[in-house]
């Protein structure tokens, strides 16, 4: 199934009448990709579409010079992310990025979208969610054992992961914070307001950062996809409304989605830096990098984004946060070698290719570093729409699939994931946008738990505590007699379920 959601986030659309949903280093300059250019034009076309544009370059003395040919060239640098050689530019010249990937100190460049920086008209952007019914919410009140959140009954996926008797432990400390980056969050949700952290919020959805007061907020119509992820990582357990997988850490909202639902390179890219400076220890990414699903490396614009994310991505793990994100809701196999690619680019017009993800990989799913997480349903089943595969798939957790596949015991009553939305309400959705914030928040436990814990030993200790999953074969999810998918590999690490199910009780007790 395809993506959808915001656009490109990770959340599933069903049918009406169902819920949704290394260490851093530059190559050496020698590795550009010219020779040093002698200089360029010093009049240059201006009559294109504006663009924007990531140029990666090798860093230190190189970038006075290649700052000074972007203007040259034609271009207006919007930011410059110093520390890993990457500078986000428009420009009107149509032949920009050529000109410029021949100026010494340039390793790569490319444009991060095929549409104009000019708005696109404005699409239908939010999934297909399925509202909570008041007698839901009443019947879960009234099911509600001491100590639990009232709707807290409705949230199977809780149980599922031992999130509610690790909550008997620990909720988390307050001291770990974990960065949704996506559509924006609702921090006046009163869910969310008790563990905001503003001062890890910003919209980056131009490439630098806007701290304005409320800026990461979803604009009124714009999804509820960030408000979603984040009530699962850490809603608080407050008396209200639901419970997140660590109610004690905080949550922070950067917006990297714009008005139309697109996630371009420079927005995400900036979103990591934000994090990675205002000391985030896990980020949460349920989406992919607009406007291709899958960057070939060998192409000059996606492989020029490949590399400003690989950068991005690298230098927030080094300054010490746990990068989540999700597998992708189109019933891949990811370790295979070949897949038809029919929505890219999705801001023009879609043509078909195929590609081979090895080379041309899933962004940020499929880069170095990555905690991929794969969905299961109330069953601890693959979620029919969750992509797989084996090397790619680290872990799996809960992100709901349709109920008559997967259907939850009582008192729970829906097969997706209830959360919390917008304007303080609570809405069910499905999808691996769900099942990596709750790998997200089992990883900030872990950190709760070991405050000085590296990200690797956080992943070292995400993977070892998880709970065995045998692959899941013959795999026909939806019972009419055709397999759904192969899962590869044995109990201990598979291609459906990678190192298992997270596990909430023994991230605390370890």
């Amino acid at each position: 199934m395809a993506h959808l959601g915001t656009r490109r986030g990770r959340a599933l659309a069903l049918p009406v009448g169902l819920a949704l949903t290394a260490s851093l280093g530059f190559l050496p300059a020698s590795a550009a990709s010219a020779a040093p250019a002698e200089g360029v034009p010093a009049a240059v076309a201006s009559d294109g579409p504006e663009l924007s544009y990531v140029v990666n370059t090798a860093g230190g003395r190189h970038l006075a010079k290649v700052k000074k040919a972007i203007s040259a060239a034609g271009g207006t640098v919007v930011t410059s992310y110093d520390a890993i050689g990457v500078i986000v530019v428009h420009s009107k010249n149509p032949a920009f990025a050529e000109t410029i990937r021949a100026v010494g100190g340039v390793q790569s460049a490319g444009a991060t979208r095929t549409a104009p920086l000019t708005p696109v008209a404005t699409t239908e952007m939010d999934e297909a969610a399925e509202p909570l019914t008041a007698q839901e919410a009443r019947e879960a009140a009234a099911a509600a054992e001491d100590g639990q959140d009232p709707l807290e009954p409705l949230q199977w996926s809780l149980p599922a992961i031992k999130a509610d008797k690790a909550h008997d432990i620990s909720m988390g400390s307050s001291k770990v914070t974990v960065a949704v980056i996506d559509t924006g969050v609702d921090d006046t949700h009163p869910d969310l307001a008790p563990n905001f952290d503003r001062a890890a919020s910003a919209n980056c959805v131009t490439g630098k950062a806007d701290t304005t007061e409320g800026s990461w907020r979803p604009a009124p119509g714009e999804s509820d996809h960030g408000t979603h992820v984040a009530g699962t990582i850490a809603a608080a357990k407050n008396g209200v409304g639901v419970t997140g997988v660590a109610p004690g850490v905080k949550v922070s909202g950067i917006k990297v989605s714009n008005p139309d639902g697109f996630f371009y390179t420079e927005a995400v890219v900036c979103g990591f830096m934000w994090a990675a400076d205002h000391g985030v220890e896990v980020t949460n990414n349920s989406y992919y990098v607009d406007p291709w699903m899958f960057n070939c490396k060998n192409d000059p614009d996606q492989g020029a984004l490949f590399e400003a994310l690989k950068r991005a991505t690298r230098y927030a793990e080094s300054k010490g946060a746990v990068n989540v994100a999700a597998a992708g809701n189109s019933a891949f196999d990811l370790a295979s070698d070949e897949i038809t690619d029919s929505t890219s680019p999705n801001d023009t017009t879609p043509v078909d290719r195929v590609i081979d993800p090895s080379a041309c990989p899933d962004i940020p799913t499929m880069l170095p570093g990555m905690v991929t997480v794969s969905s299961t349903g109330a069953k601890d089943l693959k979620a029919s729409y969750s992509n797989y595969g084996m090397g790619v798939v680290d872990i799996a957790a809960p992100g709901g699939d349709r109920t008559e596949y997967q259907t939850p015991a009582a008192p729970a009553v829906n097969g997706r994931i209830l959360s919390t939305t917008v304007n303080g309400g609570y809405n069910y959705k499905a999808g691996t946008s769900m099942a990596s914030p709750h790998a997200a928040g089992v990883a900030a436990l872990i950190k709760s738990k070991h405050p000085y814990a590296t990200p690797a030993m956080v992943k070292g200790l995400l993977y070892a505590q998880a709970d065995d999953r045998a692959c899941t074969n013959p795999y026909d999810i939806n019972g009419d007699g055709k397999v759904d998918g192969v899962c590869e590999g044995g109990k201990l690490h598979n291609g459906f379920y990678g190192a298992g199910l997270v596990d909430a009780l023994d991230a605390v007790r370890w």
